[in-house]
């Protein structure tokens, strides 16, 4: 197992959720802890413990986004007008790494910020190689022409266990995408329940 797959996994079985829903996630299996502790009885957490939780789970959700990325895009979220848990789903769904993975161009988020870093993406024609380059509507995001036969994107495309949300329009068979808005939570196919209301109590808080 390669350090990238089983630190997805130790995730997953941390956070007691399959939170990408996986078929091969271990949760689907053993829905305790890693570690040789993992399977002592849970504990009913407190509230900073549940508002730690729903912060993990959701930056964990995006490729396990440092605090710093994530505080950042929380202070981002903040200055918007509007709901600020709305508008921090929306930002981090306008990731370009985001973007390429809801259109099915790689198999996992993590995929997709390797796609992104090794320069096969270009928006609106340019070559861009910043994962977390924020995406605006209306912006056309596409696989660039020698990487369209790439072994992951081709297994992306035929994942069944997933599909690309309404506030993306994909083609593959040209494997382009065009980001049409900035989605809400209700909007996102997330396979389990994130909470960003507890996220903004945790940084209200801490």
């Amino acid at each position: 197992m390669t350090k990238r797959t089983s630190a997805k996994h130790k995730l997953d079985r941390r956070m007691g959720e399959n939170i990408w829903g996986r078929p091969k996630s271990p949760v689907n299996r053993r829905e305790y802890g890693p570690g040789q502790h993992g399977q002592r009885r849970k504990g009913k957490l407190s509230d900073f413990g549940l508002q730690l939780r729903a912060k993990q789970k959701l930056k964990g959700y995006y490729g396990d986004l440092t605090e710093k990325q994530f505080r950042r895009i929380f202070a981002d979220a903040e200055r918007i007008k509007g709901d600020t848990g709305e508008n921090l789903i929306g930002l981090l769904e306008s990731r370009l790494d985001a973007v390429v993975y809801r259109a099915k161009f790689v198999p996992t988020v993590f995929a997709a910020r390797q796609f992104v870093n090794h320069g096969h993406v270009r928006v609106n024609g340019k070559k861009v190689n910043i994962p977390s380059y924020r995406v605006k509507e209306g912006d056309v995001v596409e696989v660039r022409d020698r990487s369209k036969q790439n072994a992951a994107v081709l297994e992306a495309v035929q994942l069944a266990e997933r599909d690309v949300p309404d506030y993306i329009d994909a083609d593959h068979s040209k494997m382009v995408a065009t980001f049409t808005r900035k989605p809400g939570l209700s909007d996102v196919p997330y396979p389990v329940m994130m909470e960003p209301n507890l996220v903004i109590e945790f940084y209200a808080q801490n």
